[in-house]
């Protein structure tokens, strides 16, 4: 999922409706990558990432690279698309039992009146960097000025989307005075950024660490840590996660929790390993070719994650927050954020 033409496809269908995306999902659901299929024995359950070589969804490879799936006696499927929209796309209409992707999804999909809920959360953080081009360097030096600038984003109605629109309303900028451009991540988005398609953009590493070694754009926010997140969006905010449909959770308890458990279990192991020890576990074609630059990746994204799985205290609010900034859904709407999450799959794998 991870070749040129597969990104160059999304800048097109990002801005097409949400039908164009279901059926992104349909075909993604139809062809996953050798790495990601699972060993044909124990309970099959298939898991849709929105970007499997992201660093900010590493746990769900790194899970099946440990083994933690088998130990659990699942049978997991990992399959990908670039943003984790078409990723929600795919776990409501359901192509797949489960998605990696942001929690703030949940919230936007209760108020369209689907119960959805993370049930494993992999951050505290974002994890996602907003870089300027070089050329652009010396115009946008924040976020006010966005005004006017063509700002990449994953997918439109991603959550690169609707982290850029926050930044832009919490610093003077309306959303229509801007305008999101759907370039993917990896070699597209480097590319637009090179190419003047996009002045500045959101997106994580490893795209990130390449843009920095290219010179190709400098960083303006970092979100990749608690400190990171506090400072652009004033809390802990809740990203990565394991997210399903809740009656789903409520009839697979038990796989539930064998999920919950493989997945706490690999967290543990992440907060006491290094980043070049995660590194070597990966796919060894996810270093494009660098490993030290791979490894550097994920060592600058390692804060933003969870050593536990729980949700961070005051997280949901921070999520909820900064989606009412400029979703007219969300801020209309009474959204029960308890309904959002559960933490009662985690407590018990602790």
């Amino acid at each position: 999922m991870r070749k040129t033409a597969r990104y160059a496809s999304l800048a097109v269908s990002g801005l097409l409706a949400l039908s164009s995306l279901t059926a992104c999902a349909n075909d993604a659901a139809s062809s996953t990558s050798a790495a990601g299929k699972g060993a044909g024995k124990g309970t099959k359950v298939k898991i849709m990432v929105g970007g499997l070589d992201k660093v900010i969804y590493l746990p769900a490879m790194l899970t099946q690279r440990l083994g933690y799936f088998g130990d659990e006696g699942l049978d997991v499927e990992l399959l990908s698309e670039p943003a984790g929209v078409q990723a929600e796309t795919a776990l409501v209409s359901g192509q797949v039992q489960g998605a990696v992707g942001f929690y703030d999804h949940t919230l936007d999909l209760q108020t369209k009146g689907k119960a959805v809920e993370s049930v494993v959360q992999f951050s505290h953080a974002p994890g996602e960097v907003e870089v300027v081009s070089s050329k652009s360097a010396g115009d946008v030096t924040t976020p006010k000025d966005f005004k006017g600038r063509k700002l990449g984003v994953t997918g439109l109605g991603s959550s690169t989307d609707f982290l850029t629109k926050y930044l832009a309303v919490k610093n003077g900028v309306n959303v229509s005075e801007f305008t999101p451009v759907a370039v993917g991540a990896g070699p597209t988005f480097i590319a637009a950024l090179q190419q003047g398609s996009i002045d500045a953009g959101m997106t994580t590493d490893p795209t990130v660490a390449t843009i920095l070694d290219k010179k190709a754009g400098k960083i303006l926010l970092d979100m990749r840590t608690p400190e990171g997140s506090q400072k652009a969006l004033g809390g802990p905010y809740p990203s990565s996660s394991l997210y399903m449909q809740t009656e789903w959770v409520n009839s697979h308890k038990d796989t539930v929790q064998k999920l919950a458990n493989a997945f706490v279990k690999t967290l543990k192991w992440m907060s006491t390993h290094s980043a070049a020890d995660i590194a070597a576990k990966m796919p060894a074609d996810y270093s494009q070719g660098d490993k030290t630059l791979y490894a550097e990746a994920i060592k600058s994204t390692l804060p933003m994650f969870t050593k536990d799985g729980v949700m961070p205290e005051n997280g949901p609010e921070t999520v909820e927050k900064v989606l009412k900034a400029f979703n007219p859904n969300i801020k209309n709407a009474k959204v029960d954020l308890k309904k959002t999450y559960t933490t009662e799959f985690v407590e018990a794998a602790k």
